[in-house]
Parts: C-alpha cells; sequence; structure tokens
C-alpha cells in the first residue's frame, strides 16, 4: 500500500509525523521527524513503511484541513540546515530542451546548436543506461543548504536584486545519508525548484546565480518506489484569478535520464556523502510559464498538483527587502 509521510507541527511548536494511505491518514505514534524515522529505519534494517507499521498509527487527521491551517511543514528537514544540500539536474525531460534552447539561441543570436540542446541531446541517447552500466551525465546545478528550502503555503522569496521570480513545477527526491555515508532515497516529494529565467537568459555562465534561489517542497513525502508516469498542472494565479495554467509531465516515462542514472552522478562525489546528511536533488521540468511570455510579480501564487499527491503546492511570490553585504578588513 502506498505511503505518504507527512510533518505537522501544532501552534505550540509540537511536531509529530502523520502517514495517510487510503482511506485516511493519522499521526505515527512516537514520531517527531521524518529524518529521524528513516535513520531508525536504516539502523533497524527495515523500509520506511515497514518501520511506520510497527510504529502503529492512531487518530484520524484531514490533511487538506491540516494544510489550510498552516500546520504542515515541509516533510524533511535538518537540525542544522547547513547539512542539507538542495540540488538538481536540467535538460532531464522529453520536450526540455526547447524552451531552454530558445533562451539561449536568441540570447547569443547563434546559427550553431547550443549546449543546451547538445547536452539535452546527449542526455536523451545515454541517459537511461542498462542496469549496472553508468549513463550521460547530466547538467547539474546547486540552490542552497536548508536555509533556502520553504513548506507549502510559504512565500517563495525572490532576492531584491533578482530579476525575475519563475517556477519549475517537478518532483524532488528525498535523501538522507546513513551512517556509513551511504545514500538512501526516503520517497519524492511535489516540489517548486524556483529560478531566475531572466537572469539565466542573458547569459548561460550566469546559470549558477540564476539557481541560488530559495526551492519549496509539498506537504507529502510519497514513500517507495516512485511512479513512472507522473501527470499534473502548473497555474500561476493573480489577484484571484488563473492567468496561465498548463500540464506537465513527469517521471521516468517522460524524462530522458533514469532517476539511477541521475542519482549516480550527485552521488558519486564523496563530498554528498557525509553520514546524516540529508539532500534535496530536483529532477527536472520541461513547463515554465516564463517560456510562454509570463512575467511574474508579486503577490502572483505559484499553484502546482499531480496525482498521487492529494495535497497541491501552492506558495506567493514575494519580494525580499535589499540588505547590504559590506565585506569588512580584519
Amino acid at each position: 500500500m502506498t505511503i505518504r509521510l507527512l510533518q505537522h507541527r501544532n501552534r505550540d511548536g509540537v511536531r509529530r509525523i502523520i502517514a495517510a494511505r487510503e482511506g485516511g491518514a493519522g499521526f505515527v505514534v512516537g514520531g517527531d521527524s521524518i529524518r529521524t524515522l528513516a535513520l531508525a529505519a536504516i539502523d533497524a534494517g527495515k523500509t520506511l513503511a515497514d518501520l511506520v507499521e510497527a510504529m502503529g498509527v492512531e487518530g484520524n487527521v484531514d490533511i487538506a484541513a491540516e494544510l489550510e491551517a498552516g500546520n504542515l511543514v515541509a516533510p524533511i528537514d535538518h537540525p542544522d540546515p547547513a547539512h542539507m544540500f538542495l540540488t538538481g539536474t536540467g535538460l532531464t525531460h522529453l520536450g526540455s530542451a526547447e524552451g531552454r534552447d530558445k533562451m539561449h539561441r536568441d540570447a547569443a543570436q547563434a546559427a550553431h546548436q547550443t549546449d543546451s540542446m547538445r547536452m539535452f541531446l546527449e542526455g536523451v541517447a545515454g541517459g537511461k543506461p542498462p542496469l549496472g552500466e553508468v549513463g550521460q551525465q547530466p547538467e547539474w546545478f546547486y540552490k542552497g543548504n536548508g536555509h533556502q528550502l520553504v513548506g507549502p503555503q510559504q512565500p517563495l522569496e525572490m532576492p531584491a536584486f533578482a530579476s525575475d521570480g519563475g517556477e519549475e513545477p517537478e518532483l524532488a527526491g528525498i535523501y538522507v545519508n546513513g551512517p556509513d555515508g551511504m545514500p538512501y532515497r526516503l520517497g519524492i516529494c511535489l516540489a517548486n525548484e524556483f529560478s531566475d529565467h531572466v537572469t539565466e537568459r542573458h547569459n548561460y555562465l550566469w546559470l549558477a546565480h540564476s539557481k541560488l534561489r530559495q526551492a519549496a517542497l509539498g506537504a507529502e513525502l510519497l514513500v517507495g518506489t516512485p511512479p513512472s508516469d507522473v501527470r499534473g498542472t502548473s497555474r500561476l494565479v493573480r489577484d484571484g484569478a488563473t492567468i496561465w495554467q498548463k500540464p506537465f509531465l513527469s517521471g521516468e516515462d517522460n524524462m530522458s535520464h533514469s532517476i539511477a542514472n541521475l542519482e549516480h552522478h550527485h552521488f558519486k562525489y564523496p563530498l554528498f556523502r557525509t553520514p546524516g546528511d540529508v539532500h534535496v536533488h530536483f529532477f527536472g521540468t520541461a513547463t515554465l510559464s516564463f517560456s510562454d511570455g509570463v512575467r511574474t510579480e508579486p503577490g502572483d501564487v505559484f499553484e502546482i498538483e499531480a496525482a498521487p499527491f492529494e495535497l497541491p503546492l501552492r506558495n506567493p511570490l514575494a519580494r525580499a527587502a535589499e540588505t547590504a553585504a559590506n565585506v569588512r578588513v580584519l
């Protein structure tokens, strides 16, 4: 049976874990953190689903009501946010090259094939290797640490200096490293990777700058093997009216890379295998409102929904206040 795990925090700050299954949801007995639960499962040699079953679930929880009440937080965190990595891969989905290629071709005024298109085609050719073999290396980027992660309903803030704040509806893999440094995938979440596409369009070498932004996770962690075909909808709401809406596809059936290949090329670096660290890895998307000429404004609300997740991911867009970062000489 498919289990979705959520992290609940009440008004007094008390945290509990919710297990949602077909037919209802309840609190996991004795659970207060999904990361702690995962480490306990690793220590016991159990799956997350088996450990939840052994611990037991009590009560009845209306997760939709808890979301609206603001009691659901991101489904993964770390007591020291510096030990959580936010990273991702791009050009991983069939069709994902079109918008990126046009962005960079227009910017460069180039007649030759762009680096984006070359990387995409290399991924199509070699991104799903046979079992036991290493496939084509994908594009990779760093978004920040746990301080950059926001949960459902929370604002996504673009910096005061940002040129844009645009949604990227996708799936994210959630990982915890065991005591020996071995990474374990807990499951996947609905995600808004959130980037500055105007900055990226100016020059592809500014991609790294454009990705140093916040990111949002939906409330539900879908435990176990992810579905191969995920279909959802991304929309932009302004003043209560939908100004843009489009379906998006994810899951391996709609990707040019296998998830295992993306994982290999991330965790092949010893840096990312420190025991106890948490990793949130965004798998990419092919659907952007920016590609359709939409410019977002503070106050806009991003809405992303996709089965088998029951709850939508909603985040209003905000612009952070300007802050000084003057370096002092000691």
